[in-house]
């Protein structure tokens, strides 16, 4: 089985177009190269931000290949699997593995809402075939199905289901997660403005949104918390909330990527039936930006901070 110790910054990265529709490899690079030099610890690719339901699946592999060419070995690339059949969600983590993944992140079922018994089931399938670890995305906001932590009693017998992405927004989840189960779950926080919440009660990692557009700010704001400079972090997230609140609006991909455009390491393309944001709505999530690269703090040198220590890997 692969490792991954599940701590640090793990983008949720975005999928660049140019104007003909096609991948923007070239500017995928850029953002890669950035988060790499940022300090974070994985990239997931093909998930919601990386508008994985309008993806081919050719593309995605060719994502995944790509991704391994230019990433440090030492960082995995974890390939998100939503799908509405079980058969199709083995065949794909099978792929994944066979073109060189280090981990999935695994939705419930989607479009039909699965009950207890049958959520469980999908994901012990998943789980039963592929020697990936695995990363269960708990957001009964937008998914309507919600991983209780009876589900998760169900699930320790699969090692390789090892964390959750913990996105249902309540921050009392991430206690009742480690009260119940020690550290036999990872738990990374999902939702960007509760991020720093969720990291002070405890969650070991961040699968964030904005860092595709701020990723020193994201990863400073990690672990000045794991160091122990609280009121630093406190301080940078002042200024990151209205932007990490662009996390949480149905047009979140559009708004991210205006803002990684904005930051010069995207673009403001996207898949129809999504389209490039006008008019007042544009203007509005433009002056978000805007406002906060006008005060864009200067951030201490926080991949040098004394007491800070990721776990080691696995």
């Amino acid at each position: 089985m692969a490792n991954i110790n599940w701590h640090g910054v793990y983008p949720a990265l975005l999928t660049p177009f140019d104007k003909n529709d096609r991948v923007d490899f070239e500017m995928y690079k850029t953002n890669v190269d950035a988060q790499v030099s940022a300090g974070v610890d994985g990239i997931i690719i093909g998930g919601s931000l990386g508008e994985t339901s309008t993806l081919l699946s050719e593309e995605k592999r060719d994502l995944l290949v790509y991704s391994k060419g230019i990433v440090p070995s030492a960082l995995p690339v974890i390939v998100n699997i939503a799908e509405q059949s079980t058969k199709v969600a083995v065949a794909l983590a099978r792929e994944a593995e066979a073109n060189g993944a280090d981990g999935l992140m695994l939705l419930p079922p989607m479009r039909y809402k699965a009950d207890e018994r049958e959520t469980v089931a999908f994901f012990k399938a998943v789980a039963e075939s592929t020697s990936l670890p695995i990363l269960l995305y708990n957001n009964p906001v937008d998914y309507k199905i919600e991983i209780t932590l009876d589900m998760f009693e169900q699930m320790l017998d699969n090692q390789n289901i090892q964390a959750v992405k913990e996105s249902t927004r309540n921050t009392m989840n991430v206690t009742r997660m480690l009260n119940r189960f020690g550290e036999r779950y990872k738990v990374l926080t999902g939702v960007d403005p509760i991020a720093l919440e969720s990291l002070l009660l405890g969650a070991h990692g961040w699968v964030a949104g904005l860092v595709d557009a701020f990723p020193r700010e994201t990863v400073a704001i990690y672990r000045l918390v794991k160091a122990g400079r609280i009121d630093d972090a406190v301080a940078i997230n002042r200024w990151f909330l209205p932007l990490c609140e662009l996390d949480i609006h149905p047009k979140l991909v559009q708004y991210i990527k205006l803002a990684a455009k904005a930051t010069g390491i995207g673009t403001e393309y996207v898949r129809a039936p999504r389209l490039v944001l006008e008019g007042a709505e544009r203007a509005a999530v433009q002056k978000v930006i805007d406002d906060a690269l006008a005060t864009r703090p200067e951030l201490p040198d926080y991949l040098n901070l004394q007491n800070f220590s990721n776990a080691e890997w696995a």
